[in-house]
């Protein structure tokens, strides 16, 4: 069986281009899956996403961008993998045509775990909770690869990352959505710290895919975290940057360097010409910037 929520689309979701920002659409899923399964009796009564369940992955393709409107976006959900100790949702984001075919903004998946916040541990997946999530079960999207840790070598930038009260849960964690929008906002540093040095177009991106890995719990703290972030891979019109969410400790070590890895994420971003809505060829001297970022894997 799958879900369809109907999602609304709000002012203040668009970035600078028109569009859906790309950190909104996961809070879009996030909405989604929480309909999903909160209006389910079986599932409701075992509280499997109300209580002790934490992602552990996102992954994100932005097929076409998604502008306002006053109608809302329909977002199909489904389960698509149940292990003992974690459970994949499978997602698409749609409007519904006259004709009957589908125009797609969004494919996504997001893994989920259960957790015991009361011990701060790994958890398992009850019998009522599979037989639950069993009603959603359909077809598994495929999945790639864990996002690689920082290469040994190789040019990365590093922006101290701190954590806002008002970014944590009921159980003093930072919520799933809000990594996704502390990787955009290191990310926009760091191209801007390119732009400096170039007068070339660096404006103007899209993202075309997002993956995140979370391997540590984020926690509201003075001290802050800090991400650092590098260019994998340099195309005509895309590229693509790793980065890392770092926890350096009370020893406060070089954030550059060391520290205990909280999150990862590999974003695709695309070059866009705005007047044309359509990708634009890096000029030579962002090229250049570019491909002199590259970290050595």
């Amino acid at each position: 069986m799958r879900h369809v929520y109907r999602c609304p689309i709000r002012w203040a979701d668009m970035d600078l281009l028109g569009h859906v920002n790309n950190v909104t659409y996961v809070d879009y899923l996030q909405e989604a899956r929480i309909d999903m399964l909160g209006i389910h009796d079986r599932l409701s009564a075992s509280r499997v996403m109300t209580e002790g369940v934490v992602v552990v992955r996102h992954e994100v393709t932005f097929v076409a961008p998604l502008v306002y409107r006053p109608e809302p976006v329909l977002i199909e959900c489904w389960v698509s993998e149940i292990k003992a100790a974690t459970f994949t949702i499978a997602y698409e984001m749609y409007d519904e045509l006259p004709d009957g075919d589908r125009r797609v903004y969004l494919r996504a998946s997001t893994v989920l775990a259960p957790f015991v916040f009361a011990q701060q541990r790994p958890g398992r997946l009850s019998a009522e909770q599979r037989r639950g999530l069993a009603d959603f079960a359909d077809t598994a999207p495929t999945r790639s690869a864990p996002i690689p840790p920082l290469p040994p070598s190789g040019p990365r930038h590093v922006s101290p990352l701190q954590v806002r009260f008002s970014d944590v849960d009921a159980y003093g964690h930072v919520n799933n959505v809000l990594y996704v929008e502390f990787f955009q906002e290191a990310r926009i540093v760091y191209l801007n710290s390119l732009a400096e040095a170039d007068t070339g177009p660096w404006r103007g991106w899209v993202i075309a895919q997002t993956d995140l890995d979370y391997l540590r719990p984020m926690l509201f703290r003075a001290q802050p975290y800090h991400v650092r972030s590098w260019v994998t891979r340099v195309g005509t019109t895309s590229m693509s940057i790793a980065a890392e969410i770092v926890d350096t400790g009370p020893d406060h070590l070089d954030p550059a360097t060391s520290g205990l890895v909280v999150a990862r994420a590999q974003v695709v971003l695309v070059a866009f010409d705005p007047s044309n809505g359509r990708p634009r060829e890096f000029a030579p001297t962002q090229r250049a910037a570019l491909q002199r970022e590259v970290s050595a894997t």
